[in-house]
């Protein structure tokens, strides 16, 4: 079928309906809904659908596998590896208009969401009440429920909570035959056989699409104190983070380099959190529930300081100071954005973690003496984030070239540590050719396998994860 013909065929699709699916093929919304927060492919969809309900995503998907037509998902379009972008013609079907809260339990302490729903008005949600759905990160103003899923977003509280895996109860998902399956049925304990949701889960939409999902909630967290040190050196970190964690149950740790503070402080609305400068910096949160937490998390502060491990810090007083005080990590991604930076989501083993930043930092520097390295991430979880910043006289072209040939020297050592390539933000397109680095060839050859049961005619999100 021409471009043409698709848009056609799709504007009268499901038109007899009280509410059919939008369709647009606007230029505007074409480059928006085409693209997600990288920078490196330009999009290029032939159109732009936004279904309503499961049973609208079940007839474009029969359309598509009739037509051989490529869909690509689009959530929120907050990914950060290309997932979501339409650079081949692709038509995309976006989930803002499936953006309802079906049912809740307060019993079962379970939502029912559709997939367009925005984390945070899932968490608004659990608040209201009385709850909390703990999967939190710097998107969660603007990410959807579908897209976290489909790559299995983590973010800031997983040295607690985990990640967005392990909070689904269910979903209902489109296969790429066209099928509707009802995963789990929501069941605490189901052992009847393969448990096909932690496929469709962290698959980028390639198997099928993720319509509907049953979610758990938990209780609110009481008292959340936050604090930030000043670190002496990297390997410290682990120290901090073994101390505390002996007498304290930490819901976050994170970590961010002196220079990543230097951005966020430049971009103002953000005070230094002390006058001592350090090199790197830890972000301890907990729930103060007594004093008796609060003493003893004071005590072993004290502890790390005479170790010679922390150089200064504070402790918030309010919970608008400890707001305040994750501005310092959450406003990063926001401050160094204008340059452009070109992201690398590594993890490794927890107790690895200083030793491999380490080296890493020491390869990019040598070989790109004249960029400057950005350092934060999850620390706590083994999640590390290398933001390599583009020059401001070099044409980005040129830029990705260069962190190209960095990739590879940096995938070596994450192989070498046996680490990922993606901790968090998925393969995509970006981090396609260096799967193998983490994954073995026959590990590769079983999701191929698998690809082609869900989706024969390959129409589900081609190009993604692998060719």
């Amino acid at each position: 079928m021409s471009p043409d013909e698709i848009i056609s065929a799709l504007q009268s699709l499901t038109s007899g309906e009280s509410a059919p699916f939008k369709v647009l093929t606007d230029p505007d919304d074409l480059d928006s809904y085409g693209k997600d927060w990288t920078k490196i492919y330009p999009p290029r969809p032939t159109a732009i659908v936004l279904p309503r309900t499961t049973e609208q995503v079940q007839a474009l998907v029969r359309f598509a596998n009739e037509n051989k037509v490529a869909l690509v998902p689009s959530g929120g379009r907050t990914g950060l590896s290309a997932g979501a972008v339409a650079a081949n013609g692709e038509v995309v079907v976006a989930f803002d208009l499936m953006s309802r809260i079906l049912d809740f339990n307060a019993n079962d302490r379970l939502v029912h969401c559709q997939a367009g729903v925005v984390t945070e008005q899932l968490q608004t949600f659990a608040e209201d009440n009385g709850l909390c759905y703990p999967v939190d990160f710097a998107s969660a103003g603007s990410s959807q429920l579908g897209g976290n899923l489909s790559t299995n977003a983590g973010g800031i509280k997983v040295i607690r909570y985990g990640m967005s895996r392990d909070w689904v109860a269910g979903l209902t998902v489109v296969t790429g035959k066209g099928d509707v399956l009802e995963l789990n049925k929501d069941l605490a304990k189901n052992n009847t056989g393969y448990d096909l949701r932690h496929l469709f889960i962290g698959a980028e939409g390639t198997l099928g699409f993720i319509t509907e999902a049953t979610m758990k909630l938990a209780r609110q967290p009481e008292n959340l104190t936050v604090l930030v040190l000043g670190l002496s050196d990297l390997t410290n970190t682990m120290d901090v983070l073994q101390t505390f964690q002996k007498k304290i149950d930490l819901t976050a740790y994170e970590f961010f380099s002196h220079q990543a503070m230097q951005h966020v402080l430049a971009h103002g609305q953000v005070q230094a959190p002390f006058e001592t400068e350090a090199p790197y910096y830890a972000l301890l949160e907990f729930e103060a529930v007594s004093d008796g937490v609060m003493e003893e998390a004071l005590a072993l502060f004290e502890q790390c300081v005479e170790s010679g491990w922390v150089l200064d810090g504070v402790i918030s007083q309010s919970e608008t100071q400890a707001r305040n005080l994750w501005q310092l990590r959450e406003r990063i991604s926001e401050s160094i954005a204008p340059r452009t930076p070109y992201k690398n989501d590594i993890s490794v083993v927890v107790s690895k973690v200083p030793a491999f930043l380490q080296e890493i930092d020491a390869v990019v520097t040598e070989h790109y003496p004249d960029f400057e390295i950005i350092w934060f991430g999850h620390i706590g979880d083994g999640n590390l984030h290398l933001n390599i910043l583009k020059p401001e006289a070099m044409p980005k072209e040129d830029f990705f070239e260069k962190c190209q040939q960095v990739n590879r020297w940096v995938f070596e050592i994450v192989e070498r540590y046996r680490g990922s390539v993606s901790a968090e933000h998925g393969v995509g397109m970006t981090k396609k050719a260096y799967l193998r680095y983490t994954r073995s060839a026959a590990e590769i050859d079983y999701m191929r396998d698998i690809k082609r049961v869900f989706d024969p005619n390959g129409i589900m999100n081609p190009g993604k994860i692998f060719d």
